[in-house]
């Protein structure tokens, strides 16, 4: 190669690289999480002294697990109403978190004491216990698994009948590991996580771990109506056959349907 055409190949790997360098902002933008807003369809009232940790939609009703130690119960909830229709104590011991569905069960795990409790769904009574390893924070199910969160980037999958864990999904959102996943619901297809102490919700690919969307609840509760610190979005339930969505959160005086507005960059 002669003088001239080095010379001439030098600038053109020169533009090349200044040309990628420019497109770089561009392309972060493109892989930016999109975000959707959302616009309250109904308010109902919910317990201010419930310290919500699960909750779930069944055949009308509202279940829901609250949490603190000598306050933790499992209850089935009224939805015009916010009335508590029908309530179990756990243990004083225990810090009850998140609950869900599998069948004629209602599966409830605790914070810190590796300890879940199945109940009967209908009469509230105890079926079985069972333990595991770590924290428990959210739980929900798909079709053939109960998935599980532990306040860490992963997500667990467990066999609903041995509740032998079968793998973990590791949450990413750009790239980056997304932790504090809390409560958890299925809904088409896809998990909803609620990120603790945010008011956001990440919807979650299960397969991939990748989060798809933000959903931004801010302003849903006025900052007014949240009494403490601990007063922070928990509690995303979904009735499948009405397509309702519906979110509170620990000591929330309310209770609210929401629908999603479309994601924006």
């Amino acid at each position: 190669m002669n003088p001239i055409s080095r010379l001439l190949a030098s600038r053109r790997a020169a533009l090349a690289l200044l040309a990628a360098a420019l497109a770089l902002p561009a392309a972060w933008a493109a892989a930016a999480v999109p975000v959707q807003g959302f616009k309250v369809v109904h308010s109902y009232p919910h317990d201010p002294q419930a310290f919500t940790q699960g909750l779930f939609f069944h055949d009308g009703f509202l279940y829901e697990g609250t949490g603190l130690r000598g306050r933790s119960t499992i209850r089935k909830v009224e939805i015009e109403t916010g009335r508590v229709v029908q309530a179990v104590e756990l243990p004083p011991e225990v810090f009850g978190e998140g609950i869900s569905q599998w069948g004629d069960r209602l599966i409830g795990i605790t914070w810190q004491e590796q300890t879940a409790f199945v109940l009967d769904l209908r009469s509230f009574k105890l079926w079985r216990k069972f333990n595991y390893p770590g924290e428990g924070w959210g739980l929900t199910h798909n079709a053939k698994e109960l998935v599980m969160s532990d306040g860490s980037a992963e997500l667990r999958f467990l066999d609903p009948l041995s509740f032998k864990e079968l793998r973990r999904v590791r949450v990413t959102a750009d790239g980056r590991p997304v932790d504090q996943l809390n409560e958890l619901e299925w809904v088409e297809g896809e998990i909803f996580a609620n990120v603790w102490q945010t008011d956001r919700i990440a919807r979650i690919d299960p397969r991939t771990g990748r989060v798809t969307a933000w959903i931004d609840l801010a302003g849903i509760l006025p900052d007014d109506q949240r009494l403490n610190a601990d007063a922070v979005l928990n509690g995303i339930a979904y009735d499948e056959k009405k397509k309702r969505l519906f979110v509170t959160g620990k000591l929330w005086p309310r209770l609210f349907e929401i629908q999603l507005t479309k994601p924006s960059r």
